[in-house]
């Protein structure tokens, strides 16, 4: 039998991450009403991963997980930036 461990998080720290959620969100709102150019998308994809990385590793408890599922993790998100960067390129040379 395997011994399962329990990781608990304080509640300090549960609203720490979402207070920087919020003021994410708050930052990609108020970036939307700039006119940044070409900027623009690329910011917001950067923050928007920011919070999508900041859900997985405290909220799912990602941080916590083996190496597999780590790498995993790291493999999606390479590969969806293979996938984002040729839809940014496919569209610039039309």
């Amino acid at each position: 039998m395997t011994q399962q461990t329990q990781h608990l998080m304080s509640y300090g720290k549960l609203a720490l991450v979402l207070l920087v959620l919020l003021i994410l969100t708050g930052v990609t709102v108020g970036i939307s009403y700039l006119d940044m150019g070409i900027l623009n998308v690329p910011i917001a994809l950067t923050i928007a991963c920011l919070k999508v990385s900041l859900v997985l590793l405290f909220f799912m408890h990602l941080k916590y997980e083996g190496k597999a599922i780590t790498i995993s993790f790291l493999s999606t998100i390479g590969f969806l930036a293979i996938m984002i960067s040729f839809t940014f390129w496919d569209v610039a040379f039309r």
